[in-house]
């Protein structure tokens, strides 16, 4: 979440202002998601819908950046700075198999219940069973393979 705004900040860099309204409706969401009843759901259900707002607005950043070179460098870093997206996942991004990648816990092996794998949301679709339900527990990711 991002820290709030103080007097004592800097004020952001030039181009904030053209994609502010965007990252409210983001932290809106993300209150949102917070102040959601959690009843009826399991334990690891609770998070998923922030976690995916998280990735959502991680990945809008990285691609204003990386793919459409719509923002410069330094609103990029000051962004990553104040917390609107997760520098961990987008620095996963981009490297080769990782594209895709729902969040980073996915890819710690220490987390799994097999030694040394990774999650199940990793494993390419072509090599599970038919009709096999994917979902991860972390993150409720269906399948973040970028091979899919």
């Amino acid at each position: 979440m991002p820290k709030i705004r103080t007097s004592r900040t800097k004020p952001p860099p030039e181009g904030f202002e053209e994609i502010e309204s965007i990252l409210d409706e983001y932290t809106r969401k993300m209150r949102d998601a917070e102040s959601e009843s959690t009843e009826g759901k399991r334990k690891v259900e609770a998070l998923w819908p922030i976690m995916r707002i998280s990735h959502t607005r991680s990945r809008y950043i990285y691609d204003l950046y990386y793919k459409r070179e719509a923002i410069s460098r330094e609103l990029y870093d000051w962004l990553l700075k104040e917390g609107y997206a997760d520098a961990n996942l987008i620095a996963k991004w981009k490297r080769q198999g990782y594209e895709k990648l729902c969040c980073v816990r996915c890819i710690q092996s220490r987390d799994m219940n097999n030694v040394g794998s990774s999650c199940i949301c990793r494993v390419p679709k072509s090599q599970m069973k038919a009709g096999q339900l994917v979902e991860c527990t972390h993150c409720g990711c269906r399948g973040c393979a970028s091979s899919d």
